[in-house]
């Protein structure tokens, strides 16, 4: 038996499916979230090999993998509770999918009519008064407001979008933006079991939303269910996705009449919409970068020197009463300082790039061997009820003690997916391209300039 939760998306796009199977033979997770064009269309200029459903299907090699994904929404954009989440629905409704058909009875769909109307009601109680209305006429406050671009929200209906929260950098990774990013307002810190109750935590949950009565104990996976709404729904929740109200108050009401995954239609929409044009994207450029931050400093400064030195040169050239052919020498000065500086605008470190390299990031740095499998992250584990705060983390203090000329030169592993060294080659050759372009720029420059005969 198949569940298929259909969902809108935004105008650009078409209508997707989450399709709840029954799993293969060997195992792996019978789970499809098709898209348009595969979900390439989602991620504009990223090859199919490095797609977010292959990804998340586990199809790539490192450093393109769900682990290093998890890891960037963790310490680079501190938003890893929209996978945290996604991994785990996506396990979920495989296990659900494999229960008898007399427990699955006891959980019945949250039907698309049911959705409806539990957010038409939340849209009533949530309406402004005339005079606000009037007030906020025109403004983004208004009701039915549309997204910026034109398009509908994902969110669909009259509910109002939910706004997302915009990507903040961490300072140990972020080539490009020399500030040091700080944690975002809204990172909860970390919260261990000792100090949550989830059962306690989604009854108020769900007495903020007006839900009086006690869900059914008797539904399958009601335990798991409490927990996620302790961990992920309620308010100032360890790991709490950003939903609005509204959001926020259809789940629980859905959540305390089933535990049937239909019941996070609007809110899996909403998170997967997130995922793939928003995380997945800005992954993929991240992973381009082959050197730490010291490093692609260190390239840029390196291209800069050969640049100067080329100028010196083909000054001195000018200047002599050599033979204009020698001014050619100043072409490879050139040549070399342009490409290192392009491809550092990229991130890219062409030395590392020569051997197919990458820096470690600085928790791969000082990883153990005891650290927690993939598959325990989005599971039932007392590690679910902490949040996602890396502050106290021992590897911080360590990376932090490594000098510049340490970092500059850290250690290196072997980029193991095709697709991701074809693009570090082409951005290398275009690199390359331009360097060749504006050297003969200033080659023609020199060759013009008459012999000074200074010496």
């Amino acid at each position: 038996m198949v569940y298929s939760l259909t969902y809108r998306r935004p105008a650009s796009s078409k209508a997707s499916t989450l399709s709840v199977g029954s799993g293969d033979s060997d195992g792996k997770k019978s789970y499809d979230a098709e898209s348009t064009s595969g979900g390439s269309q989602m991620s504009h200029g990223i090859p199919d090999a490095l797609s977010f459903e292959r990804i998340i299907s586990g199809g790539t090699c490192p450093p393109c993998t769900v682990r290093e994904f998890l890891n960037y929404l963790k310490y680079i954009e501190l938003a890893a509770e929209n996978l945290q989440f996604y991994l785990w629905f996506r396990d979920y409704c495989k296990r659900f999918d494999a229960l008898p058909d007399r427990e699955k009875a006891l959980a019945p769909a949250w039907t698309l009519e049911q959705a409806e109307a539990e957010s038409h009601a939340q849209a009533r109680k949530a309406k402004p008064a005339p005079e606000a209305a009037v007030i906020f006429k025109g403004t983004d406050f208004a009701d039915g407001r549309r997204a910026p671009d034109g398009d509908l929200t994902p969110y669909g209906g009259d509910s109002t979008p939910n706004p997302q929260t915009p990507s903040v950098h961490s300072k140990f990774e972020n080539v490009d933006n020399s500030s040091e990013a700080t944690l975002s307002d809204w990172q909860r810190s970390t919260t261990t079991a000792t100090t949550i109750d989830p059962a306690r935590a989604a009854e108020a949950a769900f007495e903020s939303a007006g839900e009086k009565v006690q869900p059914f104990a008797v539904q399958p996976y009601r335990e798991e269910i409490t927990r996620i709404i302790a961990i992920y729904i309620a308010e100032n929740g360890p790991r709490q996705l950003n939903l609005s109200s509204r959001e926020r108050n259809v789940l629980l009401r859905a959540l305390a009449y089933t535990t049937h995954p239909s019941a996070f239609r609007d809110v899996i929409t909403t998170i997967e919409w997130s995922l793939r044009r928003q995380a997945h994207p800005n992954f993929i450029r991240w992973t381009i970068c082959n050197g730490n931050r010291p490093r692609v400093i260190f390239a840029r400064g390196l291209g800069i020197f050969l640049i100067v030195a080329g100028i010196v040169i083909g000054i001195l050239l000018d200047l002599s009463s050599v033979g204009r052919g020698w001014r050619v020498f100043s072409a490879l000065a050139f040549l070399i300082g342009i490409s290192t500086m392009i491809a550092a605008y990229k991130g890219m470190c062409v030395v590392l790039h020569g051997m197919h390299h990458r820096h470690l990031r600085p928790w791969e740095l000082f990883a153990s061997d005891d650290e927690p499998q993939l598959q325990e992250i989005f599971k039932e584990s007392p590690e679910s009820l902490q949040g996602n705060s890396f502050e106290d983390e021992p590897w911080v203090a360590k990376y932090d003690k490594r000098n510049v000329v340490r970092k500059v030169f850290d250690r290196e592993v072997w980029i193991e997916e095709p697709a991701m060294r074809q693009i570090q080659d082409t951005i290398f050759l275009q690199s390359l391209l331009g360097a060749f372009v504006i050297t003969c720029l200033f080659e023609a420059v020199f060759l013009a300039v008459p012999k000074g005969k200074f010496f």
